[in-house]
């Protein structure tokens, strides 16, 4: 997802500072528009929750983001998708501090899908979610909204008792006028607020940080908190009234083609409306999921498996053969290959990173009701632009008049960001054939394992030359997998000169001060469906540079700390989370014998993060006893919900670290439910202390940065505990 980020950012770029730019912005539509994504001209649709929170009498609406009710209710629209982040309460934050709103009498809605007024102001003209860009986008833009609707309120009041604006004060969803003892609620105030004229952007005045009395606090309640007491509303929640399921059966293996289909006994079966044959498999309508699940499993279906057989092991040693050879320059300083040939002292390792399923605990899932010239749909919906445009070229109608309902999503970690809409293109597809019947398409976990999409598999290796004093003066790194924009409407943009950056993204920008520098790619290709994955390269990335340089400082007889200290000149934030981690680690304290540290830092979309693991072996296994975690991520929203996603995002990459891997036979995965496919339980998850730089920065994500560090940082802890250097993921101890 950064990398596509980096892409809308520099194409809006060049359109601003490019005289001739209609040309290039209709280059854009029509890529988009090719692969069923692109820009929408929406119209302003209701929430699908809008008639629960719906308040009668007087309406004060200043701006698209903030609505105030006559009975002094605040609601917040957020613009981007709550699937566990806690972004509905980081963006109601930010829009409540400068309104100086009741957080109590602040509520939350998922805005309808129209980038005209909710576009992520760093995709571009799309609306949408991930990447970690949700709180930095939106961080300015909320604060505006914030203060225009203060500034009306305020200025009502002042015509209202005929006083100077100046002299008046807001607090908590009360405006007064402490001289004359005069006080009004925002709902008493609506109706006269709505009259006032909306403030410019820069005629408002915005709060300096020491006047926040939200943003930055510790104990804000969450908004998204129905999911604590089952009020919350998912996709599998959603229940219309003649509303049929389907199941579909996908291909067996990737690449397979589908020769026949006897669907006799299936449409016998109990319940079964229709056997729908779509591009992606045969989909089976019932009235209900097991009926259909049931319908699904009496097909006859006859499949070409030629096409792809390939098993890990084939890919493993293709991978390697090609890890050897020169690759594709995604960046060079100085001549790297000429230095290591003379060197005295060259050091190198061979990484191997599994396939990795998003896993997210709903699965893929989606609602749609599609009528003559309009569609209806509700869902976790993460890209709703690209989704309207997709779904438009299937019912061949207008973007405009698909309506997208967004509920909440049980995760995603990339898995909904799809450039192919996959799944609420099969749904739509199906809704098709079935026009004026709600039909909710519903992914089992083993379809969510076998026909998903998954981060790319790779294979690296690095070599590196000392120098007399133990620096490091040479270093080549090749990086071999799929590209994920390859083959996709991104391609254009997210692929320059071959090089993928989502493949290469942080090693290609490594820190550290090595004169010699180069980073090549070897893009494979195969029928294998991949897709960005929770903070995409920088997963493979941080974990093979952060042991390597592990490794090096070890080489060279010096603290690993103080090794990336000395190197990372120029970079003071780096610097500090890397401080603060060892600090608060103690880093220079003995640990009890059985016990080691280990330590990594990495900057992953503009977040900067440090992390010290404590690690045993018992019974022959790693165990995580504990983490602490440095994070520089510019001014604390929510600084309670920061702590928490970089719990989480050290959680999910422990199941990457100890326990997760895809594996193929014969083309097709092996792994189908979490028996197989492991993820970490909460009797390994360790303690975890997190510590936030204080920092007067603008804002960027904590979604996806907290993931990185963690495994190199295992990796490294295991090697000061037992001497084994482990390069492949998930780590296994070798058997004594």
């Amino acid at each position: 997802m950064q990398t596509f980020i980096h892409a809308f950012q520099a194409k809006r770029n060049a359109d601003l500072a490019t005289p001739s730019s209609g040309t290039s912005r209709r280059s854009f539509i029509k890529l988009m528009t090719t692969a069923g994504a692109g820009l929408t001209l929406g119209v302003h649709l209701p929430a699908f929750a809008a008639s629960a929170t719906d308040t009668t009498g007087a309406k004060f609406e200043p701006n698209a983001f903030i609505r105030i009710s006559e009975d002094n209710t605040v609601t917040i629209l957020i613009k981007h998708l709550e699937m566990g982040q806690g972004v509905t309460t980081g963006l109601a934050t930010i829009a409540a501090d400068e309104l100086d709103a009741d957080w109590a009498l602040v509520s939350t809605e998922a805005a309808p899908a129209n980038a005209n007024l909710y576009n992520n102001l760093l995709f571009g003209p799309v609306q949408g979610t991930g990447g970690s860009t949700a709180i930095a986008n939106s961080f300015m833009q909320l604060r505006v909204a914030g203060a225009k609707a203060r500034t009306m309120l305020v200025s009502a009041a002042a015509k209202l008792w005929k006083v100077p604006a100046s002299d008046i004060s807001v607090s908590k969803n009360v405006v007064s006028h402490q001289a004359s003892g005069k006080s009004a609620s925002f709902g008493e105030l609506a109706e006269l607020a709505a009259m006032e004229a909306v403030p410019a952007d820069d005629a408002v005045t915005l709060k300096k940080p020491d006047q926040f009395s939200l943003i930055g606090k510790t104990g804000t309640t969450r908004k998204d908190h129905g999911k604590s007491n089952g009020t919350a509303t998912f996709t599998q929640d959603v229940q219309i009234e003649g509303m049929l399921t389907a199941v579909v059966a996908h291909p067996p293996s990737f690449g397979a083609k589908l020769i026949s289909v006897d669907a006799t006994d299936a449409k016998k079966s109990p319940g079964v409306v229709d056997v729908v044959q779509i591009p992606t498999g045969v989909a089976v309508v019932a009235k209900d999921f097991w009926s259909a699940k049931v319908g699904r499993d009496k097909l006859k279906l006859e499949w070409d498996r030629s096409a792809f057989t390939k098993s890990t092991d084939d890919l493993i040693k293709e991978y390697k053969t090609l890890a050897d050879q020169k690759g594709l320059p995604a960046r060079v300083e100085g001549d790297a290959s000429g230095k290591l040939a003379t060197a005295d002292k060259v050091l190198e390792a061979t990484y191997y990173f599994p396939f990795l399923a998003h896993a997210a605990m709903e699965p893929m899932n989606c609602v749609v009701l599609a009528e003559d010239d309009k569609c209806e749909m509700w869902y976790g919906a993460q890209l709703p632009t690209i989704d309207q445009f997709v779904a438009a070229s299937i019912l061949n109608i207008k973007p405009e008049n698909i309506a997208i309902n967004t509920v909440f999503a049980g995760g995603s970690f990339g898995r909904r960001a799809n450039p192919q809409s996959d799944y609420v293109a099969e749904t739509v597809m199906i809704a098709n054939t079935q026009r004026g019947v709600p039909i909710k398409l519903v992914w089992t976990r083993e379809d969510d394992m076998h026909a998903g999409y998954y981060r790319p598999m790779y294979v690296q290796k690095i070599r590196a030359s000392l120098d007399d004093q133990g620096n490091v003066d040479a270093w080549e790194q090749r990086v071999v997998g799929q590209s994920i924009a390859a083959g996709t409407s991104f391609e254009d943009f997210m692929v320059k000169d071959g090089i993928d950056n989502s493949s290469v993204e942080g090693s290609s920008t490594l820190p550290y001060r090595i004169p010699h520098f180069a980073v090549e790619l070897h893009t494979t290709k195969s029928p294998v469906p991949v897709l960005w994955w929770r903070s995409v390269g920088h997963t493979h990335n941080a974990f093979s540079t952060e042991t390597f340089i592990d490794q090096l400082a070890h080489a060279a007889g010096k603290d690993p700390v103080a090794y990336r200290l000395n190197m990372l000149e120029g970079h003071p934030r780096l610097k500090g989370v890397l401080k603060l981690a060892a600090e608060k680690a103690g880093w220079d304290k003995p640990l009890p014998e059985g016990s080691a540290r280990g330590i990594a830092l990495h900057e992953s979309f503009r977040t900067f993060v440090a992390q010290v693991a404590e690690v045993s072996v018992k019974n022959g296994e790693i165990v995580v006893e504990r983490v602490v975690c440095a994070v520089d991520c510019g001014v604390a929203i929510n600084p309670s919900n920061i702590e928490a996603q970089m719990q989480g995002g050290i959680g999910f990459g422990l199941s990457q670290t100890l326990e997760s891997e895809i594996t193929l036979k014969d083309g097709a995965v092996v792994q189908s439910n979490f028996h197989d496919y492991k993820v970490l339980r909460f009797a390994q998850m360790p303690t975890i202390d997190v510590h936030i730089v204080p920092s007067a920065e603008p804002p960027t994500g904590v979604g996806e940065p907290g993931t990185p560090p963690i495994a190199p940082a295992v990796a490294n802890a295991v090697f000061a505990l037992t001497g084994q250097r482990l390069t492949d993921l998930p780590l296994r101890l070798a058997k004594s």
